[in-house]
């Protein structure tokens, strides 16, 4: 498997399972509606789960535009495969909604408060405040970046030169650190902690024949600056630390 095709699948994978669990959650008459936050979270951490074991052998499992730019700020990732990295996130991650919405279409005509159908796709603030909406998305991510720089042996396969990502914490840590941010941080705006997970599905939100679509753009930047910023604040400060 390329290490595109690896990160595809996987950041698919990742929204089929992150998305798929608030479609089922949100979506009216699904059998899973009104399960609340904990359920969210727990599918989600597992969405990465299954995500890493697809992705880590090839790829490394990035599934994250600011894991892939914060490990080339502190050299563990070669800058030159960035845009390729971050291309399959977003087209995975577009799939992955895209088959959410497929599988929950019937839901989605029985559901008439829009801001519950978008949410399916994208995140937003419970709150809106934009400095405090960026604050938030930093703080997550930043937590999120500067866990994985602390493993540096990735999982390869058949002696593979394999980019470390979070494949090299293994499956298991990094959903339940993922589950934590979850749970602890992301009460305020969804915790998005990856551009790709939020503009994919939101680029795709925005092109669905879905009836009363909201505004979807005004707060879009916030979910793509914001875990930019704070996988860079993590490579600056891990590179203060540890040189």
């Amino acid at each position: 498997m390329s290490q595109f095709t690896a990160e595809f699948l996987g950041t698919m994978f990742l929204i089929l399972i992150g998305n798929g669990v608030v479609a089922n959650v949100l979506l009216k008459d699904t059998k899973g509606n009104n399960g609340g936050w904990i359920v969210i979270t727990t599918a989600w951490a597992l969405g990465v789960f299954t995500g890493v074991v697809i992705a880590a052998p090839y790829s490394g499992a990035h599934l994250n535009p600011a894991v892939s730019i914060g490990l080339a700020i502190i050299g563990k990732f070669s800058w030159n495969l960035v845009p390729m990295f971050v291309m399959a996130q977003l087209g995975g991650a577009m799939l992955g909604s895209f088959l959410v919405w497929a599988m929950y279409n019937d839901h989605y005509r029985r559901t008439d408060d829009a801001g519950l159908k978008m949410a399916t796709f994208c995140t937003s603030p419970a709150i809106r405040n934009d400095f405090k909406n960026m604050l938030s998305e930093i703080i997550g991510t930043f937590t999120l970046i500067f866990v994985i720089f602390h493993f540096t042996e990735p999982v390869m396969n058949n002696d593979l030169q394999t980019p470390i990502g979070m494949g090299s914490l293994g499956a298991i840590p990094v959903s339940f650190l993922v589950w934590a941010i979850g749970l602890a941080l992301g009460g305020t705006t969804g915790y998005a902690i990856n551009p790709a997970r939020d503009l994919g599905p939101r680029i795709l939100y925005a092109l669905l024949p879905i009836k009363g679509k909201t505004n979807i753009w005004g707060y879009s930047w916030i979910p793509v600056l914001g875990p930019i910023i704070g996988a860079a604040i993590a490579a600056i400060l891990y590179i203060t630390l540890t040189v």
